[in-house]
């Protein structure tokens, strides 16, 4: 789950990451009230931010400096609606002015190939920084993190040090990226990121703006991440889907796809759009994986989620069986139609292989439901999937 700019300022005040005030408001009205409770009635500088889930928002007119209330009211009612990379703006966050001296980089991620955690500093931030990466690497020093020990005061210095740090500020720098390790670890994130980590006038180090993404797989320690999640932006579909505890998708196309296991239905997402190369161009409507278990309640909470999408044409359940075989997945299917009744109205391909696979199929042709084909392979069920969604378009 992606957060908020507003809301990883927030996490970072609760772990000791310094940073700066920040007041969200969704109206111009609330923008100048914000604006005037950061200066305190004194003359200033605020800085209005558009909330979005994107990069480049400063690039795309999405912050803009304000010199007084009234103008942080003019800046939000320019910003707010607006539309940036196809992120619409529903709130800004009028966040207290610094006088920068220095702008800095860091970040601390998952690095899945390496199967580590992976920090990144560069004494060159900025809104560049993806271009600094590309055109000089070398100025964006990579330290490997050990999850046993994370970024400790040792840790820290050698990341301070690879990226170049002055003495001057090095001390003051290690003391913040340990503590933004306290939030990588304690708010069990995938990512942290401060762009710009800056050095004010005065000689302060502080994170001027953040991204976090937090491991949703975690949620279960985090009863108070169930707040951060923005509800509104959610697809309807994918909302739904978690409710029931479904691992699903929602994608932009027509032949909805069921599979057990992450990796086949990530394959069948391939065989899917290959095969509706030859039928009019049609796609993967969504990933849906039901894991280990095909009970006749799981597939109908799939199905009702698949079925329901106006998009889907036709439905491909591809199913390897192992631990749940064959025969239950296909009592499963069986049920599930039973249960969804007249709201199952679109075409079922089931392509079944593995354990007890005759007795799955048999079961599946017994029944004999009008909506269901079998398919004996792979290839031949996505192709008639592709084929029955074209036929329905």
């Amino acid at each position: 789950m992606d957060l908020f700019e507003y809301q990883a300022r927030d996490i970072f005040e609760k772990h000791g990451v310094p940073v700066l005030g920040g007041i969200v408001a969704t109206t111009p009205d609330g923008a100048r009230a914000a604006a005037e409770r950061l200066l305190g009635g004194q003359p200033g500088v605020v800085v209005v931010k558009a909330q979005v889930k994107t990069g480049g928002r400063g690039k795309a007119g999405g912050v803009k400096i304000a010199r007084s209330a009234d103008e942080a009211a003019e800046k939000a009612a320019e910003i707010l609606g607006m539309d940036i990379k196809g992120h619409t703006v529903h709130r800004v966050m009028i966040a207290a002015g610094a006088d920068i001296a220095e702008e800095y980089y860091f970040s601390v991620l998952l690095d899945r190939s390496e199967r580590r955690y992976l920090a990144m500093a560069s004494v060159e931030g900025g809104m560049e920084i993806e271009q600094l990466a590309v055109e000089r690497p070398e100025a964006l020093a990579k330290v490997a993190v050990d999850p046993r020990t994370g970024i400790d005061a040792e840790k820290a210095a050698e990341i301070v040090e690879a990226a170049g740090f002055a003495a001057d500020v090095a001390p003051q720098v290690a003391e913040v990226l340990q503590r933004l390790w306290d939030v990588y670890q304690g708010e069990d994130a995938t990512l942290v990121e401060v762009n710009p980590l800056v050095k004010t006038a005065d000689g302060r180090i502080v994170a001027l703006d953040g991204k976090v993404t937090l491991d949703e797989n975690a949620g279960f320690r985090h009863a108070d991440h169930a707040a951060l999640e923005d509800a509104a932006a959610a697809d309807p579909l994918e909302a739904r889907a978690k409710e029931k505890d479904l691992n699903y998708v929602k994608l932009d196309g027509q032949v909805g796809i069921i599979g057990n296991g992450a990796g086949l239905v990530m394959s069948t997402l391939d065989v899917v759009a290959y095969a509706g190369e030859e039928h009019g161009g049609v796609k993967p409507a969504n990933f849906l994986d039901i894991g280990g278990g095909a009970s006749a309640e799981v597939m109908a909470a799939g199905l009702d989620i698949i079925l329901s999408d106006p998009q889907v044409k036709s439905v491909f359940v591809n199913v390897f069986g192992g631990i749940t075989a064959c025969d239950a997945v296909a009592n499963g299917i069986v049920s599930a139609l039973q249960i969804l009744g007249d709201a199952a109205t679109k075409p079922l391909v089931v392509r079944l292989d593995g354990n007890n696979v005759l007795e799955g199929r048999a079961i599946l042709a017994e029944a004999a439901h009008p909506l269901v084909t079998l398919a004996d392979t792979m290839d031949g069920g996505a192709a008639k999937a592709a084929e029955l969604a074209h036929a329905a378009a």
